[in-house]
């Protein structure tokens, strides 16, 4: 059984639509799923055979707590993917105006950084209260979390680009080197 703690303004997100988010997590992980809106605390117990199920759900409703798209943060059911919760209290303080540029920095200008991270390493990226959460393959997820940290420590935006850009064709390469 695991018991977690999401954002009580994104209940209302994993609920979904007359239940529809929670149903689907709960009928394709086998898992059932029990919410206290008061608190914004979440059980989840494994119904079915997958061992790992509710570590799969658990990072889902992390991320969908984080700000995630739920049907973005359905990909972790599979084991190819995962979560990085990227704090930038670690990165860059406590400071509530150094946050809220870093974060704005993540993002750019009209969604254009997170686009470009979101693009060349093919990993989700959302942008939240005080963290960011990634779901990606391990490769894709780790060349995400570096870009942002650069972003985070200052590194002007094209040269991060253009860090991205290279490390899109590494992977790119890697993927086609395993067709062949």
């Amino acid at each position: 059984m695991e018991y977690l703690r999401i954002p009580k303004k994104r209940i209302g997100v994993l609920i979904g639509k007359e239940g529809a988010t929670k149903r689907e997590i709960e009928d394709r992980l086998q898992v059932k799923i029990e919410l206290d809106a008061e608190e914004g605390t979440v059980r989840v117990e494994n119904i079915g055979e997958d061992v790992l199920a509710e570590w799969k759900t658990r990072d889902i409703i992390k991320a969908i707590g984080e700000g995630m798209n739920p049907q973005k943060a359905m990909k972790l059911r599979s084991d190819d993917y995962v979560l990085e919760i990227i704090e930038l209290e670690d990165i860059v303080g406590r400071s509530k105006k150094t946050l809220e540029r870093q974060k704005a920095r993540i993002i750019g200008t009209k969604g254009k950084a997170r686009r470009a991270v979101e693009e060349y390493t093919g990993a989700d990226v959302s942008v939240s209260r005080r963290c960011v959460a990634v779901v990606g393959t391990p490769e894709r997820a780790d060349a995400a979390r570096e870009a942002i940290t650069l972003i985070c420590r200052g590194m002007p935006h094209g040269v991060v680009y253009k860090l991205l850009q290279k490390k899109s064709r590494e992977l790119k390469e890697k993927d086609f080197s395993l067709w062949k």
